[in-house]
């Protein structure tokens, strides 16, 4: 005959069976949270991996950063625009680089679809230096003389550069007319860096007026119209006024005179037009020289020369749009320094011109 448990003694197994549950739940409850935070350690370290990475189209585009922009704001301009996959993880990646100082100011050709390390290498890699040649054009240059310092500067042939200035498609309104079709007054004297042996003859025609259009930007151009003269006739009157002026205090005066001889229909009078188109270019006018018809004679031909006579500076251009409110209507070249002495009438100038060939 079997034993019968009495109910006292099956209540220990009971509360054995319960604990032996709870152990085992307990066991798969870790189990499970290890295996989830094994998970979710692969997947961040996967994802980590991935924001490395780089995959899909190249598309380039110019990427441009602000003068004073933060590391943050680029990584987030870089992540908005396709550039990297992840913003956070990127700018942490930058945080380790130690490269979060070195972002330069300007635009860069990107691509969509770069790896973190490609972008930062771009945006803070300083650029190749580039060899430079430099260009010096003085004042009161004609287009011809500086195709002839082109050649010698550049190693671009001056027939290349004076046919190109003379193409007849360049533009710089509203100082150069379209009918216009010299270039004559518009190459401003500068120095200027081109790159070397990497430059064309339009690369430095386009620079140069470009440099013109920098330096009128400022100047009153207004006052043309009080003046009675477009903007290209003030360009020819500065032209005039850089071959004329030897001292810059002297540059408005000049101009006065030329405006005043201009109101009253007077000719001109001045050499220096018809040396630009000199039948002897020998740098000399003979008497004969003074009687050649040309419409740059301005001792005969009353106006002004239809053209400028050569490329005048930002002096002389200030020159023609505020000249000096003056009576005179002469000059005449006196002493060694390149000063003039100034005559209203022509008894005046008589009287300097003898005093000063003494």
């Amino acid at each position: 005959m079997q034993d019968v448990e009495s109910p006292n003694d099956l209540v220990p197994m009971r509360h054995g069976h319960r604990a032996r549950k709870r152990v085992n739940w307990g066991l798969r409850t870790g189990l499970v949270a290890l295996l989830l935070i094994v998970g979710l350690v692969f997947a961040g370290l996967r994802y980590y991996d991935w924001c490395q990475e780089a995959s899909g189209p190249r598309t380039p585009f110019r990427f441009e950063v602000a003068e004073g922009a933060s590391a943050g704001q680029i990584v987030d301009a870089l992540h908005d625009q396709g550039v990297v996959r992840c913003g956070t993880v990127t700018k942490w990646l930058l945080r380790r680089s130690g490269l979060e100082s070195e972002f330069r100011a300007g635009s860069f050709e990107l691509t969509a679809n770069m790896s973190p390390d490609e972008a930062f290498e771009v945006l803070t890699t300083p650029p190749e230096p580039v060899p430079t040649v430099r260009l010096t054009v003085p004042e009161g240059y004609r287009v011809t003389q500086t195709a002839e310092r082109v050649q010698e500067d550049l190693g671009i042939p001056a027939a290349k550069f004076l046919k190109a200035s003379e193409r007849g498609d360049w533009s710089l309104p509203p100082y150069l007319s379209p009918e216009v079709t010299t270039l004559e007054g518009y190459l401003f004297p500068e120095t200027y860096q081109f790159i070397d042996g990497e430059t064309k003859a339009d690369d430095v025609i386009q620079r140069m007026l470009d440099q013109f259009a920098l330096e009128s930007e400022t100047l009153p151009w207004a006052s043309a119209e009080e003046l009675g003269v477009t903007p290209y006739e003030v360009v020819i009157i500065a032209s005039m006024i850089e071959e004329e002026a030897k001292l810059d205090e002297e540059r408005p005066v000049i101009a006065g005179v030329i405006y005043n001889r201009l109101r009253e229909g007077m000719v001109l009078g001045i050499d220096a037009t018809l040396l630009y188109d000199d039948p002897t270019p020998d740098g000399q006018l003979s008497f004969s020289d003074l009687e050649f018809d040309s419409p740059y004679n301005t001792r005969i031909n009353a106006g002004l020369p239809p053209t400028p006579i050569a490329s005048p500076g930002r002096a002389s251009l200030e020159a023609a749009l505020s000249p000096a409110t003056t009576e005179f209507f002469y000059y005449v070249l006196c002493g060694q320094d390149g000063h003039h002495e100034f005559g209203v009438t022509l008894a005046d100038h008589e009287a300097n011109r003898g005093r000063c060939d003494e």
